[in-house]
């Protein structure tokens, strides 16, 4: 390596500077940080537009797929919504302090379990850069400090959000630091942040299924991570047909490039001849194309085959998998053979039987 070209580990440092700051986050008032929070969100709010400049210029570099760019997007309502979003958790009960178990043993010695701040979270994401007023509220809200590490196409967006994040606790009284975020976008930090046992206490990934598998890797540090978003919604033989196509619509095209939209919908036997024509047709006409088992094909011969794969696999597009099932244990199997955990969703309109006391 040239010797101008030496590399700088910035993680001791915003560690260290994150460290003393979750001190003082961790002794702070519920009120103070429920006013960091609600500081934060105004600072969101009067600084949109410095924030929407700052997305321009992560889109302008950008030459990623139609559903990346609808990720890294910023509009007024989504930053209106990142500002919501944190007075939401301000109005949340406080976890800090919460008892979780309380006992006394048999000598009269009371035992209790209470909640109490992890310390210094490392936060990865790659392109939504609302990820990092999100996570960043979670971590004020339970008196941690957090370091950000968003993904590289987003870093003014990030920069401009962590702007406002920090303007939020300044105003409340409390470090800036608890708030960190890395310097640029080097990769070299994301190792940095996986090896830095003994700063960093918790990594939390959030992102693809590439990413989480690297850190699950590569990470010396403990690891709170989620499985990819293969998400199914199923539409019950007692569905109602307009809620389930409104429902379907929404639930894969209002955002395809999140790990919350349906990649996979089952569709009970016993109405898929009437209901799949319509669904399908909804959405076609807004772009969608599908991979359909053979019940589905026989109903509708146009739509294109699904492989075993199809099934397996999590489109962040305009894009689905179709499965004609015959009832509840059917659509459960299809789900635990395929699905991640992640979310499903039921369309039904059957009303689960009250028990007499």
């Amino acid at each position: 390596m040239d010797q101008t070209d030496q590399w700088v580990p910035a993680m001791p440092r915003l560690a260290a500077q994150a460290r003393a700051a979750a001190r003082a986050l961790a002794r702070s008032s519920t009120a103070t940080r429920d006013a960091a929070l609600r500081h934060a969100a105004q600072a969101l709010r009067d600084r949109q537009g410095e924030i929407l400049a700052a997305n321009a210029r992560d889109l302008d570099a950008s030459t990623a797929t139609a559903s990346f760019r609808d990720r890294l997007t910023l509009t007024p309502a989504r930053v209106e919504a990142m500002a919501r979003g944190l007075e939401d958790i301000a109005a949340l009960p406080d976890p800090v302090g919460r008892v979780l178990a309380d006992w006394t043993r048999p000598n009269g010695l009371r035992i209790r379990r209470v909640a109490t701040p992890v310390g210094v979270i490392g936060m990865i994401y790659e392109s939504r850069p609302n990820v990092g007023a999100d996570a960043a509220g979670l971590c004020i809200k339970s008196g941690n400090a957090v370091i950000l590490r968003g993904g590289s196409e987003s870093l003014h967006s990030a920069r401009a959000i962590h702007g406002a994040m920090a303007a939020g606790l300044r105003a409340a009284g409390l470090p800036e630091d608890a708030v960190q975020i890395a310097p640029d976008s080097d990769r070299r930090h994301v190792a940095d942040m996986l090896t830095a046992s003994g700063l960093i206490d918790l990594i939390i990934p959030r992102g693809g299924k590439s990413l989480v598998e690297r850190v699950q890797r590569e990470a010396r540090v403990p690891v709170l991570s989620h499985a990819e978003g293969l998400c199914h919604t199923y539409v019950h033989a007692a569905a109602d047909p307009a809620m389930a196509r409104g429902l379907v619509v929404n639930a894969k095209m209002r955002r395809t490039g999140i790990c919350g939209a349906t990649e996979t919908l089952l569709i009970d036997a016993a109405v898929a001849p009437t209901l799949l024509p319509a669904i399908v047709a909804d959405l076609a006409a807004r772009g969608c194309t599908f991979h359909a088992d053979a019940r589905a094909r026989a109903i509708l011969p146009d739509l294109p085959p699904a492989t075993e794969a199809d099934f397996a696999t999590e489109w962040l597009d305009a894009v689905l998998s179709i499965a004609v099932v015959d009832g509840v244990e059917d659509a459960l199997a299809h789900i635990a053979r395929y699905g991640s955990a992640h979310t499903e969703a039921i369309v039904t309109e059957m009303r689960r039987p009250r028990h007499s006391s």
